[in-house]
């Protein structure tokens, strides 16, 4: 399969999927098999390699582990089984987000858009089914990287060129549609795969999370032709103009409104990691006569970020009838700012009981889906209006870049968990959050006045 010539830029797309141009529904279910693979697996990986995988009479049979472990400790020092499963937590979601950025690259440059992510589900799902078996961890997790790096950035591009280069409004309307997409994926991933895993043991759960990722590859083949006619992908020239000085000062706004989505990241991200070992140590989980899976809590921010996207729509309608809607880069702020005091709830929790309420976490994981539709979908509208046309899918890649840096800093800050007091570390959490929206609000005005003006741009 090779890119077809791309179709004539349109100024109006024709809606037909909830108002936008039908190729968004392939992606948007595409996305949300692939996410329901990738979050099914990873509400379960903390817990399977803490509980299963890295205790002895398993860790043997891991292929290539040995060395694995030698080379980790000699970088991070001796670790133990909880601060080893919150590294190798940490590796794998970071990697999986570091590999966009060749990704986006080798679609520009060589395979295009669609192929790249053809390529990349069939890696994951190979991936996904290698996490079945013990001895194929390792490789597990590096099909998964890879196969992640060519269809994440690359998917993600393609909603973009869904709309016209004025329509900011249609694009950021597209993008939230799609995250709605992820969400629903993320919240039957868990809900399923943790379900499969308790009643018949981890690689059921790891089996299923499989199978989904093969539909989602048919989803993509569905639509291909679609795409063909819709997507209007620009192909980068062997020598793509000189960026004049304008635009790089458009890429360093870009690149500092990612760095302070960063901290956001940190503090949210952790709720997959030490967040659902803390849940099974130190949350009362009986409720109504009924023990909750610790993995079931994975869902519950997504589930609230796919509930939350009309009434949101509507608070900005609302506010920007009366000319108060926040900006791009005030709205990440805000996001940042729920998930400071999302963190502050289980700093509560622990301040007041040694056995804390299962409302506490839950309460955690509603706000932190509210705040996580403050930021994304804005990050992610703001990139693929912004960045000069021949760097898109680049620069989108990079968006993922600044969460393998969240989520190495993730698995860093877990290997602490046992060293601090369960609120201090909840604390340190809610600080780091608090920076990014204390960042937000001090650059809103400078950076999105050349962000403005470069979405203006003809």
């Amino acid at each position: 399969m090779t890119d077809a010539a791309a179709a004539p830029p349109i100024s109006s797309p024709a809606r037909t999927f909830f108002g936008e141009p039908r190729a968004l529904a392939y992606l948007a279910f595409t996305e949300a098999w692939e996410r329901f693979s990738f979050y099914g697996m990873t509400a379960i990986l903390v817990l399977y390699m803490s509980q299963a995988l890295l205790v002895p009479g398993h860790i043997e049979h891991i292929a290539g582990f040995s060395v694995f472990r030698t080379g980790l400790e000699a970088v991070f020092g001796p670790m133990s089984t909880l601060a080893l499963t919150s590294q190798i937590y940490g590796l794998y979601t970071g990697f999986v987000y570091f590999t966009p950025v060749f990704g986006g690259l080798v679609a520009d440059r060589w395979l295009g858009r669609r192929n790249a992510v053809v390529i990349g589900a069939v890696l994951m799902s190979a991936g996904h089914i290698a996490m079945a078996f013990d001895a194929s961890f390792l490789l597990a997790l590096l099909l998964l990287i890879l196969g992640c790096g060519l269809l994440k950035g690359n998917i993600s591009t393609q909603v973009g060129s869904l709309y016209a280069e004025d329509d900011g409004a249609g694009r950021t309307r597209g993008f939230a549609i799609f995250s709605i997409g992820i969400n629903v994926g993320a919240v039957t991933g868990p809900l399923l795969c943790g379900l499969l895993a308790q009643i018949y043991g981890w690689h059921a759960g790891f089996g299923l999370a499989g199978i989904l990722m093969l539909i989602g590859l048919g989803t993509y083949l569905a639509g291909y032709r679609t795409l063909t006619d819709s997507v209007r992908a620009v192909r980068v020239a062997p020598a793509p103009a000189k960026l004049d000085r304008a635009q790089w000062r458009i890429i360093a706004a870009l690149f500092a409104v990612m760095a302070i989505t960063i901290f956001q990241s940190i503090s949210y991200y952790q709720n997959s990691n030490v967040a659902l070992i803390w849940i099974n140590r130190s949350v009362d989980l009986g409720l109504l006569g009924f023990h909750i899976p610790v993995a079931w809590f994975n869902s519950i921010d997504s589930f609230v970020s796919i509930i939350s996207v009309p009434f949101l729509f509507a608070l900005w309608r609302r506010q920007a009838a009366h000319g108060g809607e926040p900006g791009e880069i005030a709205k990440i702020g805000i996001g940042a700012a729920i998930a400071a005091v999302a963190n502050l709830l289980l700093v509560a929790g622990c301040l007041l009981t040694t056995r804390v309420p299962v409302l506490v976490p839950v309460a955690y994981d509603v706000l932190l889906g509210i705040a996580f539709l403050y930021y994304w979908p804005t990050l992610l509208a703001l990139v693929s209006g912004a960045a000069p046309p021949h760097l898109r899918a680049t620069l989108m890649g990079t968006v993922f870049l600044t969460l393998f840096l969240s989520n190495i800093t993730v698995g860093w800050i877990g290997g602490f968990f046992e060293r601090m007091t369960p609120a201090e570390f909840w604390a340190l959490h809610a600080a780091i959050a608090a920076t990014g929206g204390v960042l937000a609000l001090l650059l809103a005005r400078p950076l999105g006045r050349v962000l403005a003006a470069a979405v203006d741009q003809p």
